[in-house]
């Protein structure tokens, strides 16, 4: 074993018994003892996402930390399931080594592959090949796409499943003709109906950026990020000028907007 993986054996044998003591019903932390997965999961889904964020940020020293709150996730969840007698740390690692392994037979058998989209489509075949072999499966390509995760994420995913048999728009601009049919749908509905056809419009935005090659949760996330930095360059320059924010009118908050668009740009 070289060192390297000496180390992180160590660590991570440090780790599992740190969480095996957390869990201890003799000496145990309270609050640990306390949780299950249905309690755990929230936290897993936050980290995960602070893993993401961390590395929008490029900050290597963040995304160490985060990295080890995403991993505490993991080793938390092994063991309640060895609690339960249904899995361990060392079976869910044994499972994921098992499934690289034969996702990947041009590194670890003999099949040759020459390309990324060769690989891609391999990888896509092999998936299919799992889905349908499980029973909860029932024979539908949507089975196994995750209720958990994220809505724009999720409507891309089912998009693209529905996709692999025929079901989907021939095209970038097929998607965007939806959307301009979804605008005009919500422009006539009713408050009752509203909340429907706005989902039906998100649907068909997720998918365009699909369509377009485009993530669509990180393009809002990114969305997201670029909203909050350029209001608080707003307030700031609000503040700098001894501006009332809650008796600024629209005009004056369009030019403030403005001036820090054309600032960012500048740079």
């Amino acid at each position: 074993m070289s060192d390297g993986n000496a180390a992180a054996a160590r660590s991570l044998a440090r780790l599992l018994d740190i969480m095996r003591r957390l869990r201890d019903p003799n000496g145990g932390c309270p609050w640990d003892r306390e949780q299950d997965f249905q309690s755990i999961a929230p936290y897993t889904i936050e980290e995960a996402y602070e893993v993401a964020e961390a590395i929008a940020r490029g900050s290597p020293a963040a995304l160490e930390g985060e990295l080890g709150d995403l991993l505490f996730q993991v080793v938390f969840l092994a063991q309640l399931g060895a609690e339960r007698g249904w899995f361990d740390f060392a079976s869910v690692a044994d499972a994921i080594s098992n499934k690289l392994t034969l996702r990947h037979p041009h590194v670890f058998g003999d099949a040759k592959i020459a390309s990324t989209a060769e690989q891609n489509r391999a990888w896509e075949e092999h998936k299919a090949r799992e889905r349908a072999a499980r029973p909860e499966a029932a024979g539908s390509e949507l089975a196994d796409v995750p209720l958990a995760l994220p809505a724009l994420s999720r409507a891309a995913k089912l998009g693209k499943r529905a996709g692999r048999v025929g079901f989907d728009w021939p095209d970038a601009t097929g998607v965007r003709d939806k959307i301009e049919e979804e605008l005009r749908e919500v422009a006539e509905a009713t408050p009752e109906q509203a909340p429907e056809e706005l989902g039906d419009l998100l649907f068909a935005v997720a998918n365009w950026a699909r369509h377009l090659r485009v993530d669509a949760e990180e393009a809002l996330r990114l969305a997201n990020t670029k909203f909050e930095r350029r209001f608080r360059a707003m307030e700031a320059l609000a503040t700098a000028r001894s501006l009332d924010l809650k008796n600024v009118e629209a005009a004056a908050w369009d030019a403030l907007w403005n001036e820090v668009k054309k600032a960012e740009k500048s740079r």
